[in-house]
């Protein structure tokens, strides 16, 4: 009995390993790849709604199907989250260049991979703001922005970039605007809100909210200073894009489809109403989350700015933001472009 019954069992074995192997085969002429293993990827994010295409992208399931298990970490602003990037205890970005981006890549530990957020004509995109206080007191256009201040969170921000970018089209010295650094968005806010500062330019889910109120003014627009500005670019580490160069290429599309459902729902419009609403729900999950849905609704639904298409990048702009870093001596000379992005994965402009 002993005897058959572990006949039986290498029996069993066997035909569960052919039984497997059949599976296997036929998964692979399926297209499909059951030998690969999920990754864990921590995702760097704000909570804006240009960070939008990751959300929809974990949500909707687009990350799993490329095999991909992400956790979000939550960042108040670019840097630190290009330092986490560096370190390892992130593994994928999605905020605005910033100079210690470019001073990590310099140093061969990060590159830009692809684009996100772009302004676009026809699109409300990034405003330029007044406390009511400057208002009142003459600030009614960015010509008028000499001799104010402009909150940035940090030196070498996309903000600390914006005003300069201002100041140059306007024609007046860069030094004469003086730049509050204020470390967080919403110390900013409240900064602009109370006349601490005069002036500020953010993303319009932001930007159309708080202007609503008796506090702030908006005085123009950031796409008349900064025509297709690509606002925010997706970026990992340099290792990354060398020992697991297919990671890169599947989080992109992943990434690219969490694009081209929010484009659709609430940019072009062209879903329908009922999408439109879904995509609301589904981004107040990050986004305002704690304001109840109609309150948030508005803002997230005003605040749509394109996503590229395909996480294509605008590598024109991404050089202008490189220039400037180097003109305000924020960076090296010495960085040059290919340095800063890794132009293999996405279509390029």
């Amino acid at each position: 009995m002993t005897t058959r019954t572990g006949r039986g069992t290498r029996a069993s074995l066997s035909m569960g390993r052919i039984a497997a192997a059949v599976t296997l085969v036929a998964g692979l002429a399926a297209g499909i790849s059951p030998a690969l293993a999920n990754d864990a990827v921590k995702l760097g994010a704000l909570r804006f709604t240009s960070h939008a295409p990751s959300f929809v992208a974990f949500e909707r399931g687009y990350f799993a199907e490329e095999g991909i298990d992400v956790t979000f970490e939550f960042f108040q602003a670019a840097q630190p989250m290009a330092v986490a990037i560096a370190s390892g205890d992130v593994d994928f970005g999605l905020t605005a260049i910033s100079g210690g981006l470019i001073n990590l890549a310099e140093k061969g530990a990060i590159k830009v991979v692809g684009g996100a957020l772009q302004e676009e004509p026809g699109i409300d995109g990034q405003m330029i703001l007044a406390s009511k206080a400057a208002y009142d007191a003459g600030l009614t256009t960015p010509a008028e922005l000499k001799g104010r201040s402009f909150g940035i969170t940090q030196t070498g921000s996309s903000f600390h970039y914006m005003a300069h970018k201002i100041a140059d089209k306007e024609g007046f010295a860069r030094s004469e605007i003086t730049l509050r650094p204020l470390q967080k968005v919403g110390a900013v806010i409240g900064a602009l809100k109370s006349g601490q500062i005069d002036s500020w330019a953010i993303v319009p889910h932001i930007a159309k909210a708080i202007s609503a109120g008796p506090e702030i003014e908006a005085i123009g627009m950031v796409a008349d200073y900064i025509p297709d500005y690509q606002v925010t670019t997706v970026f990992t580490s340099t290792a990354n894009t060398v020992d697991n160069p297919e990671l890169v290429k599947r989080f992109l599309r992943a990434f690219a489809k969490g694009a081209a459902d929010f484009n659709a729902a609430l940019v072009d419009k062209t879903a329908g109403e009922e999408e439109a609403d879904a995509m609301i729900e589904l981004l107040h999950k990050y986004v305002y989350a704690d304001r109840p849905l109609e309150k948030a609704a508005p803002s997230i639904r005003n605040g749509a700015m394109r996503i590229n298409e395909g996480a294509r990048l605008n590598v024109t702009s991404v050089k202008d933001q490189l220039d400037w870093f180097k003109s305000e001596k924020l960076v090296a000379d010495t960085i040059t472009l290919e340095m800063l992005v890794d132009d293999r994965f996405v279509e390029t402009q």
